[in-house]
């Protein structure tokens, strides 16, 4: 358990506020769960029952390996074989703009899930716009690391982009952040349109109406 311990305090700052809004003791699907920080600290800290998908084949044998539930999955093609609320929450970090069908993969979410929690990176914020306007190329950014042609960021968005699509298909916000990589949230709490100008990261938390 010690090793698992180490591995929830070294969390990225998103994973991090995800895990905020997790209730104790709930059930927990992680898409994307990478090495399984978020599982490790949601059973070890909230007594949760925190499972995985992962698409690195490696990455899920070595989440097994350290005594986690994880298999080898991915959200466009393996949410549909869960049935409907299995769980109270269904975490999709950093992926939403890599899956090849993002508006399916919220709709599977939230049918296996009570509640969904999303967080990707914005690309609304001012530095992206910046060095667009200003190069007339595809941004390079500590955020946004790989070139275009060598990206799995096939679908990048805005905090407004998202905004409108949980409104177009009848999805209730709960809760929304904007944060940097620093993990300073934002001051512009109440101005969506700061928020999508100035935050780096965004994360949500929806339900069904």
């Amino acid at each position: 358990m010690s090793g698992i311990q180490f591995v929830a305090k070294n969390m990225r700052l998103d994973l991090r506020l995800i895990a905020a809004m997790i209730e104790p003791r709930a059930r927990v699907l992680d898409i994307g769960c990478g090495d399984g920080a978020l599982l490790a600290h949601l059973t070890a800290e909230k007594g949760a029952d925190a499972r995985g998908i992962e698409i690195d084949m490696r990455a899920a044998t070595d989440a097994v390996a350290a005594g986690l539930s994880v298999i080898h999955g991915d959200a466009d093609n393996d949410l549909a074989f869960f049935p409907d609320g299995a769980f109270d929450y269904v975490v999709l970090s950093r992926t939403l703009q890599a899956v090849e069908k993002p508006r399916e993969v919220l709709r599977q979410m939230l049918r296996i899930g009570r509640h969904a929690i999303v967080s990707f990176p914005n690309f609304g914020h001012w530095l992206l716009r910046w060095k667009l306007l200003s190069t007339g190329r595809m941004p390079d950014t500590d955020t946004w690391s790989r070139p275009w042609y060598d990206t799995p960021n096939i679908h990048p968005c805005t905090m407004l982009d998202f905004f409108a699509l949980a409104e177009m298909d009848g999805y209730v916000i709960e809760q929304w952040l904007a944060v940097d990589e620093h993990g300073m949230r934002a001051p512009w709490r109440r101005s969506v349109r700061l928020a999508n100008l100035f935050g780096e990261q965004a994360l949500f938390l929806l339900r069904r109406r």
